[in-house]
């Protein structure tokens, strides 16, 4: 079962998710936990903290918990 996060934009990126999910205190860790944690948008790997994550979009974080994007 997944976590369903809610964002107010059309996008956010990946660092600014990780955030608004309570999963890093600041931005500046985003780039720390996408280096100790394996994080898959929509199936496919993703270390970028910069990604666009758009309303639809599946995260899922190993050991963590799997979150989709919803507006």
């Amino acid at each position: 079962m997944e976590t369903k996060i809610k964002i107010e934009t059309d996008t956010i990126t990946l660092g600014q998710f990780l955030k608004l999910a309570d999963l890093i205190q600041s931005g500046g860790m985003a780039k720390w936990f996408l280096s100790e944690h394996t994080v898959l948008v929509n199936g496919e790997q993703e270390q970028r903290r910069g990604r666009k994550l758009v309303k639809g979009d599946l995260l899922e974080i190993t050991g963590v918990g799997s979150f989709l994007v919803v507006h």
